[in-house]
């Protein structure tokens, strides 16, 4: 409505009555409240659903003129209403409109990735982890993890350390010490909207930094960007080791920690069966693709899991059925998840935690929430955010500065202060 009033304002006033119009929509989003009542609410969705069938009918009426139809709030409006209703006009000429809901029990919803859940921002998705949602994008950081240089402070300051020995104080480092001032530096930024998983940044991400010559030899990520075969696949094409925990097994079983999960299954590769922990074997072996990866499903036969005691503990269903990965990618998979459980593995791993600290700062300069509407600009707002954070850590560096890897309260420096 306020495109098309400031587009065309002698036409509008024509085909809509412009006080009732008003009354309905003239209170900016920003100060409106839904009503409180559910039935009310949904009222409103088909009344609001109607107004828009109605303007959209107008302006791509014949008599309208054709260059209304090309203004972008026309085509918000056009999509919004298929994403979101059906209409249907019955044989007697009434019109039908319904909200769509997700199916088996509605007529389906678009994927998220496709769904404009903002018309004010039309890149903006809805994106969940765990118990957390929101509306925008999704930011991934990578940075250098680097061991620091071995210490330069001045011989007299490491033997006065020394001297102070056993009750005395530790050995300060100079201000200027390169174990102090030592800064990793953010490698790669790369904005998504919220829909986009984390397992499909891990093969972007490593291209992207081969492709500017700083593709690390070991790469620590979170459990969320990892699988089997994202490692077998970034090792073999471009040379980086991913290091990080797989995601645990999601079967319900394995969830709920009673029962029979994936793991407890022995997988014959060679004669192409399974064997259940009770000894019985499957009856089935099926090569498949399962969301466009290579898979064997590997199914039981009812007449085994019908009568068979622990059927409680395995399945709810007639009969279970497993999905495998192939030999190759389940070896890896089987290592990846031995290592985990190593001492050296844990702390190898605990290089990652450096970029937890990176996310705070940059969720403290403002990146939890976008600056700007659309992906484009927002992903510029990000490079440039991580350009400001690398010079902070440059300035560091080259003035001598000590980074304040550790913040200390003025409450527990006073008490330092005391013990001294």
């Amino acid at each position: 409505m306020e495109a098309l009033a400031a587009a065309h304002p002698a036409w509008l006033e024509q085909r809509i009555c412009v006080a009732d119009w008003t009354r309905r929509y003239g209170t900016p989003m920003t100060s409106w409240r839904p009503p409180a009542s559910q039935t009310r609410r949904d009222e409103l969705a088909i009344a609001y659903a109607r107004d828009g069938y109605a303007l959209l009918e107008a302006v791509y009426d014949s008599s309208a003129p054709g260059w209304l139809r090309e203004l972008p709030a026309v085509d918000v409006l056009r999509r919004v209403l298929l994403q979101n209703y059906t209409r249907t006009i019955t044989s007697g000429g009434r019109e039908v409109i319904r909200r769509r809901e997700k199916e088996p029990e509605g007529d389906g919803l678009p994927p998220g990735h496709a769904r404009i859940a903002s018309p004010y921002d039309l890149d903006a998705r809805w994106g969940v982890k765990r118990e957390e949602f929101w509306l925008g994008y999704k930011l991934h950081v990578t940075e250098t993890c680097d061991d620091p240089p071995a210490c330069t402070c001045r011989p007299d300051a490491v033997a006065a350390g020394a001297r102070a020995g056993r009750g005395g104080h530790a050995r300060e480092h100079d201000q200027g010490c390169a174990q102090l001032v030592f800064p990793n530096l953010i490698t790669h930024v790369a904005t998504t909207d919220a829909t986009v998983t984390d397992t499909q940044m891990t093969a972007a991400i490593c291209d992207d930094l081969t492709e500017k010559s700083l593709a690390p030899g070991r790469h620590y990520l979170d459990s969320g960007y990892l699988s089997a075969a994202l490692m077998v696949s970034a090792l073999t094409t471009w040379g980086i080791a991913l290091i990080g925990p797989l995601l645990a097994d999601t079967s319900a079983q394995a969830r709920a920690g009673a029962g029979y999960a994936r793991a407890d299954f022995a997988a014959g590769y060679d004669a192409q069966t399974v064997t259940f922990p009770q000894g019985k074997t499957s009856a089935s072996w099926t090569p498949c693709t399962q969301r466009g990866n290579d898979a064997i499903v590997a199914t039981f036969s009812a007449a085994d899991c019908g009568p068979c005691p622990a059927r409680a503990l395995c399945t709810t269903g007639r009969r279970r059925q497993l999905s495998l990965l192939p030999r190759d990618l389940a070896e890896a998979q089987a290592a990846a998840r031995a290592a985990e459980k190593t001492i050296p593995f844990q702390a190898d791993y605990a290089r990652r935690a450096g970029v937890e600290g990176t996310m705070h700062q940059a969720a403290s300069h403002g990146a939890r929430r976008a600056r700007y509407r659309g992906l484009p600009k927002t992903r510029l707002d990000h490079v440039y955010m991580a350009c400001a954070l690398n010079l902070l850590r440059l300035e560091a560096y080259w003035t001598g500065t000590p980074l304040d890897r550790q913040r200390t309260s003025h409450l527990a420096r006073l008490e330092l202060r005391l013990a001294a």
